[in-house]
C-alpha cells in the first residue's frame, strides 16, 4: 500500500468511528476508501514523518530541522509542483517527495552536473536516483534535473515552489550564488515561491564568502532581491542560540559533521567534542521569497 492509500485509509477509519459513536451505520462505510475526506496539510507531514521508510537516524535530526513546522511556514501544498535543490542524500526528499504523492504533485531534485564530477560524486548521484526515482510507489513523481550552466532545474515557469536547505554558503563558494538565484527566478511560476534555511552568521564577526558555512541574513535577501525577488518574511523556526558560531572548523565542528582536531591522524584527547556536541546543530535562518506576480507580463496588460 502506498503512504496515500495510508493516508486515506487513515482518514475512512476516523470517519466510520465517528458514526459508530453516534449509534447509527453509515452506508458509506464500505466506500472505496479515496472517497473519505483528505488530511490537512499538518496530519499528511505528521504521516509522512512517521512513515518506516525513515530511519531511527533521520527522525533524530527532526529535533534540529523541524521539517513539519518549515514546510508548513513555506506554505507546501501537497498537489505543487516543487523544486529540491542540492537534495544531497535525500534527507528532506524522504518528506518533501511522500508528501507531494499524497496530493498528486511533482518533485524535481536539481543536483549538481555529473561531468566533471569525481567518483564518489557519480555514485551518490546514482543513489539518489535508485533510491528516489526508481521508487515511485514511496516517493511518486521525482525527476533528476540539474543545476549549472548549460542546464535548467525545471521548465521555465512551472514550479510553485523552489526550496533549498543550507546550500548558499555552497553557491558563493563556487561564485554562482548569482547565477543560482536567477534560476530560482527562471523555474517558478508568477507567485511563486523561494523557501530558503541557511546557516546564520547573524551576530558573529565571520567573513561574509560563507567559508564558515555561516551566512549572513541581509547578505541572503540582497542576493535574492537582486535576481528579482520580493522578501515575504523570516521564521526563527530553525534558530538555535545556543550556536556562538565561534568554531575553529566553521559549522562543520558541529553535528552531524562532527568536524574535529587531530594529531597525526588521530582525534586529539584535549579536543572538547563533547562541548561542540552539546550546542546541537547549528543556528539557522529560515526565509521566504515571492516570485511577482506581475513577473507575468500579461497580468499587467
Amino acid at each position: 500500500m502506498t503512504l496515500k492509500s495510508t493516508l486515506y485509509a487513515g482518514f475512512a477509519v476516523i470517519a466510520s468511528l465517528g458514526v459508530a459513536a453516534c449509534g447509527g451505520e453509515s452506508e458509506e462505510s464500505s466506500a472505496p476508501v479515496e472517497n473519505a475526506a483528505p488530511m490537512d496539510n499538518a496530519a499528511r507531514l505528521d504521516a509522512v514523518l512517521a512513515g518506516d521508510h525513515r530511519s531511527e537516524e533521520e527522525r533524530a535530526r527532526d529535533e534540529y530541522r523541524h521539517p513539519k513546522e518549515t514546510l508548513l511556514f513555506f506554505g507546501m501544498e501537497p498537489d505543487m509542483t516543487v523544486v529540491e535543490v542540492y537534495p544531497g542524500g535525500g534527507w528532506y526528499t524522504q518528506i518533501i517527495a511522500p508528501y507531494l504523492e499524497t496530493g498528486g504533485g511533482k518533485l524535481y531534485a536539481a543536483s549538481f552536473p555529473a561531468e566533471g564530477a569525481s567518483e564518489r560524486a557519480r555514485a551518490a548521484l546514482d543513489a539518489f536516483r535508485k533510491t528516489y526515482v526508481e521508487g515511485p510507489e514511496t516517493y511518486g513523481e521525482v525527476e533528476m534535473t540539474t543545476l549549472g550552466e548549460g542546464h535548467h532545474i525545471a521548465p521555465e515557469g512551472s514550479a510553485d515552489m523552489v526550496v533549498t536547505f543550507r546550500n548558499i554558503h555552497s553557491f558563493m563558494g563556487r561564485e554562482i550564488a548569482e547565477d543560482t538565484f536567477e534560476e530560482f527566478y527562471r523555474a517558478l511560476k508568477p507567485g511563486g515561491v523561494l523557501g530558503v534555511v541557511e546557516h546564520n552568521a547573524d551576530g558573529s564577526d565571520l567573513p561574509r564568502d560563507g567559508s564558515s558555512g555561516y551566512v549572513y541574513t541581509d547578505d541572503v535577501i540582497a542576493m535574492a532581491e537582486a535576481a528579482g525577488f520580493e522578501f515575504d518574511s523570516a521564521s526563527e523556526i530553525n534558530a538555535n542560540p545556543a550556536d556562538t558560531k565561534d568554531h575553529p572548523f566553521g559549522v562543520w565542528t558541529l553535528p552531524p559533521v562532527r568536524r574535529s582536531a587531530q594529531i597525526n591522524g588521530e582525534d586529539d584527547p584535549d579536543f572538547d567534542r563533547a562541548h561542540y556536541d552539546a550546542i546541537g546543530e547549528s543556528d539557522r535562518m529560515t526565509l521566504k521569497f515571492r516570485k511577482s506576480i506581475a513577473a507575468d507580463g500579461a497580468l499587467l496588460e
